[in-house]
């Protein structure tokens, strides 16, 4: 079978930018406008009739809502960006993981903070994964959906998803914790996911969390913290993450982890920002979420 991904389409470069351009934008407004307009009785039934997938009977069903002409003139940008970027996910291992298993989410409210469990619909999209960049410089978003509903906790800011415990929140943090080592700092404290399974590591000694808003920390305090296994690692810091890594940083860590940006679309001047701090302390380990994704949107040379 070919492999899509290391495929050489063998395009001038201002198409493939254009193209990537295009699937970026095709992408942002079917996750914003409209998510779960495919339904599983449509895809099941066009993956039975012409004997394909599941991913590719969704590609079809979004290439179709976009108004693309697979077989004619968009044969190129459906075959090579839309129909690698889909893939059905199987919830299984994510359901598996120690915080699903573990950590019970009761409905909270703390001013503009909201602890909450959402759920995804069978067949909505979402986004899966950083972005995958191919050899002939493709830049491929990574979306996926389940066959079935998939619920989440999520801590909403203004009735804003701010960080939830989709695939791409998990799989995005997993590099980040397989480095985690000794005195742990980390910006941003969300759901505290990063936070669980670093003081489940015996190879960290303390996890210090920093955030700015006394909600989220309060929030987390009352519910989310008394179930960790190893609550006593844990240290909450009130305070802004640029100003604590001025005073703090040096001497007090060996790995740092930022995730204090939204996704990558608006993280970008914070993460240029933090990452100045990289190269004051050397001595520390700094990792960043999103980094491969935000990368792509800072390589111009890629749109």
């Amino acid at each position: 079978m070919e492999n899509l991904f290391l495929t050489n389409v063998g395009l001038p470069a201002e198409t493939v930018r254009k193209y990537n351009n295009d699937l970026v934008h095709l992408f942002s407004l079917y996750l914003n406008l409209a998510p779960d307009a495919i339904d599983e009785k449509s895809v099941q039934s066009l993956a039975d009739d012409c004997h394909i997938t599941r991913d590719e009977a969704f590609a079809q069903y979004l290439a179709a809502i976009a108004g693309l002409d697979t077989a004619g003139r968009d044969r190129l940008f459906f075959r090579y960006w839309l129909q690698p970027a889909i893939k059905e996910l199987d919830p299984a291992p994510f359901q598996a993981d120690a915080y699903f298993q573990n950590i019970r989410i009761e409905p909270r409210k703390r001013g503009k903070w909201e602890l909450r469990t959402e759920a995804l619909r069978p067949f909505e999209a979402f986004v899966r994964d950083d972005f995958v960049i191919t050899g002939d410089r493709r830049m491929i978003p990574q979306i996926g959906f389940f066959k079935e509903a998939y619920p989440f906790p999520a801590v909403l800011e203004n009735g804003r998803e701010w960080m939830t415990l989709l695939p791409n929140e998990m799989v995005t943090t997993w590099p980040a914790l397989k480095k985690a080592h000794g005195r742990v700092l980390t910006f941003g404290l969300g759901l505290g996911y990063f936070t669980y399974h670093a003081a489940e590591n015996p190879e960290v000694e303390s996890v210090t969390v920093v955030d700015i808003s006394p909600d989220v920390i309060a929030l987390f305090k009352e519910q989310i913290l008394p179930q960790f296994p190893h609550k006593e690692k844990v240290r909450l810091v009130c305070a802004d993450a640029f100003r604590f890594a001025d005073t703090e940083m040096a001497g007090n860590f060996d790995f740092v982890f930022a995730d204090i940006w939204h996704d990558a679309g608006d993280g970008k001047e914070l993460y240029l920002k933090m990452k100045e701090y990289e190269s004051k302390h050397p001595d520390i380990d700094c990792t960043f979420w999103l980094e491969d994704t935000i990368k792509c949107y800072l390589d111009e040379s890629l749109w």
